[in-house]
């Protein structure tokens, strides 16, 4: 499988890079009570940080807003995935464990300040592209609505568009059948090449220490704009 960062979107962020981890021979089920218990603890330990700051003080929160304006997308409309997750804690509308595959995913996201996306790779119909969608592009996402996804950055296949740091589909969404996956990290565009680099590899670390498999780490940017998974 190719996985390829399109130059639409280097064209108007030159630094704009995204992680992947991608996981093999994984078991996902049931979360374990300590990945429960720390995002738990995680949720309230934020919220009373968002008791004495905006939601819009958070680096990671700010960033993504701005990459959202760049290419002409309201940040307000369509708040990223970290915003929104952020947002639901500022109510103490706390996530409920779902499964291993996406609380973690949750949990590295709130603690990254980034927009995560995991993905079935066996629901993925051939290459994957990040592009730029249009006003054709719309999905049924696991919020329960058709999301359109226009000027918004999104992953897509043969089928068509499956992911974003807004919402993700339905379509390719891990389960406690999964045993391949796609780990999507939307990295803030101010980070450094040597710190995505450690952030995936601490990741992909902590993730097969409770779904088991192997882990291997890519980073997508301006001189790899592209990397083929087995």
């Amino acid at each position: 499988m190719k996985v390829s960062l399109d130059q639409d979107i280097l064209n108007v962020m030159p630094a704009f890079k995204i992680g992947l981890n991608h996981y093999t021979k994984i078991t996902v089920s049931e979360s374990p009570q300590m990945l429960k218990g720390r995002l738990q603890l995680f949720q309230e330990q934020l919220f009373f940080e968002l008791d004495e700051k905006n939601i819009t003080d958070f680096p990671g929160v700010e960033e993504w807003r701005d990459i959202w304006k760049a290419f002409g997308a309201s940040p307000s409309r369509h708040r990223p995935s970290i915003e929104a997750l952020l947002r639901r804690i500022k109510k103490q509308n706390y996530l409920s464990p779902f499964n291993s595959a996406v609380d973690i995913n949750n949990f590295f996201s709130l603690q990254y300040e980034i927009p995560m996306g995991i993905y079935d790779t066996k629901l993925i119909d051939g290459d994957v592209t990040f592009n730029v969608g249009t006003t054709e592009t719309t999905y049924e996402g696991l919020n329960g609505r058709l999301n359109h996804l226009s000027n918004l950055i999104v992953s897509a296949d043969n089928h068509g568009a499956f992911g974003s740091p807004y919402v993700d589909s339905k379509r390719t969404a891990v389960t406690e059948n999964t045993t391949s996956a796609i780990q999507v990290f939307f990295l803030r565009p101010s980070m450094q090449t040597q710190e995505a680099t450690e952030l995936l590899k601490a990741a992909g670390k902590m993730f097969t220490t409770i779904h088991g498999g192997n882990s291997t780490s890519n980073l997508l940017h301006a001189h790899q704009n592209f990397v083929m998974l087995d």
